[in-house]
């Protein structure tokens, strides 16, 4: 059931009518088994799958909790993370493995063998297995267990986060189970205008971006650096509207049941550097990384290069978790490098008093985002080209600014010109979202949007994105970008 599905807009108000009118003591009960009707809309049989492992997980925790022998205690804990990956890493990486074998053999003998398991990737398994592993980690940590199996499996299945994030914490989120809010209309005001505004993220900017994109990647070797250009914005801002509306969908549903989820975007394409980046690009993702990978290998501790080798295979590591492939393993390295070159240049910079200034000075910000920018986008080159060869050559093609092919019979011209009447209004859509993604509008719509505005100005603003929806919305709506994670 996706989020811009006619069955999901029948679905939601149906849940939030039932949730609000039937006794406190059915509320959880509903939510939780709306939230595995939501699952078991896209394939039944996986249901056995989160049950199972929420089983696990639910049961783990608690003899984790009351082993006291610390000896004991790590090997518990161990066992419980081990089998949460290796759940994981049968369902979406056996494939990769299989085939990279395959691969490694073929460079040996000169023939590939063609090895593959027949194995279906569950929906959201990324997402919810990081939220158990969270889990397990604070209970050995020393925190205390959910004590009720239908707090911990709604914390696990709550379909507005279900499939894509954000990654919750389930601290925060017991708290909001447990408080039994009332209705309240701050519930709807806040919820319905967020969840239009990811609606219009979604159908109106990235799946008309996704036309300019899908066309580049056909065969993205005869364009030349500026249309290579011009597809890798494209893509970051469709990859942005994409996650974003998601998100904002996910949170203005939540938001109707008086759930409270954590923000995951915060305009990240104003980012100064890459740390800064990945503060501000999927949020509840990198700060997991950073508690649950990077500092469990030593954090910042061990000195600077213990720290450069953290920062890397962290984010390779990530890169790894965003899919069975190797240019997502590329992206990782890449943004582990960038990560490593801004601290090394951190280093640099604070020994600099001259160098400091003009950094931070107002020249200094605009040229840092505008580097932070293209670096970015170079990035998400890797994450959206499969083929690492043709990745590598887009991404020298760009940096060499490689013109405009022109005098051959399939030169990038005139393979853009039978489609520039897609293209166009796709730019200039292209340009509005830029706008609205890096003005306060987008953090407004982050936290709740327009917030303490008044109500004929949010009708009107909420009205005006659904006839524009209606008017551009593209023939098919690809699912979201994230739901193959």
């Amino acid at each position: 059931m996706l989020f811009t599905s006619l069955q999901y807009v029948i679905f939601l108000p149906l849940i939030v009518a039932a949730y609000w009118v039937c006794p406190k003591k059915w509320r959880l009960p509903l939510l939780l088994a709306a939230s595995y009707y939501f699952y078991m809309s896209w394939m039944p049989v996986f249901i056995l799958l989160i049950l199972g492992m929420t089983a696990f997980n639910f049961f783990w925790g608690q003899v984790l909790e009351k082993s006291t022998e610390p000896a004991r205690k790590k090997s518990l804990f161990t066992i419980g993370i081990v089998a949460n990956l290796l759940c994981l890493g049968f369902f979406k990486y056996t494939n990769f493995l299989l085939e990279s074998v395959a691969q490694g053999v073929g460079l040996v003998t000169h023939h590939a063998p063609t090895w593959h398991a027949d194995i279906i990737l569950p929906l959201g398994i990324s997402f919810f297995t990081f939220e158990f592993i969270h889990y397990l980690f604070e209970i050995y940590r020393g925190g205390s267990t959910i004590k009720s199996f239908v707090l911990f499996a709604l914390f696990a299945a709550f379909f507005p986060t279900q499939i894509a994030g954000p990654i919750k914490r389930y601290k925060d989120f017991e708290e909001q189970m447990l408080s039994f809010p009332k209705f309240k209309l701050s519930h709807l005001d806040e919820g319905v205008p967020l969840i239009i505004v990811g609606l219009a993220k979604k159908l109106l900017l990235a799946d008309n971006l996704a036309m300019l994109v899908d066309m580049g990647m056909k065969d993205p070797r005869v364009y030349g650096a500026p249309e290579l250009w011009l597809f890798a914005y494209a893509f970051a801002f469709q990859i942005y509207f994409d996650f974003s509306g998601y998100t904002d969908i996910g949170r203005g549903s939540a938001m109707l049941f008086g759930y409270h989820i954590p923000i995951n975007f915060n305009m990240p394409y104003f980012a100064k550097n890459m740390s800064d980046f990945w503060h501000r690009w999927h949020i509840s993702l990198s700060t997991w990384l950073r508690d649950y990978l990077f500092i469990p290998l030593g954090g910042s501790r061990g000195g600077k290069w213990l720290t450069n080798r953290n920062l890397f295979l962290t984010m390779a590591i990530g890169g790894l978790w965003h899919g069975a492939s190797w240019n997502f393993v590329v992206w990782g390295i890449y943004h582990g490098l960038a990560l490593i070159v801004h601290r090394e240049f951190a280093a640099i910079k604070a020994g600099s008093t001259a160098l400091k200034d003009f950094v931070d000075s107002k020249f200094g910000t605009f040229l840092s985002m505008f580097i932070t920018f293209q670096a970015v986008c170079i990035g998400w080159v890797f994450f959206r080209v499969t083929n690492i060869s043709d990745a590598f050559l887009i991404v020298r093609r760009m940096v060499t600014m490689s013109p405009i092919y022109t005098g051959a019979e399939n030169h990038s011209f005139l393979v853009l010109k039978p489609e520039l009447p897609v293209i166009v209004p796709v730019v200039i859509l292209m340009v509005i979202g830029l706008l609205i993604s890096n003005l306060p509008i987008s953090s407004a719509s982050e936290r709740g949007l327009f917030r303490n505005a008044p109500a004929p100005l949010k009708a009107a603003f909420c009205t005006a994105l659904v006839v524009a929806i209606i008017t551009f919305l593209p023939d098919n709506s690809a699912p979201f970008i994230y739901f193959q994670f």
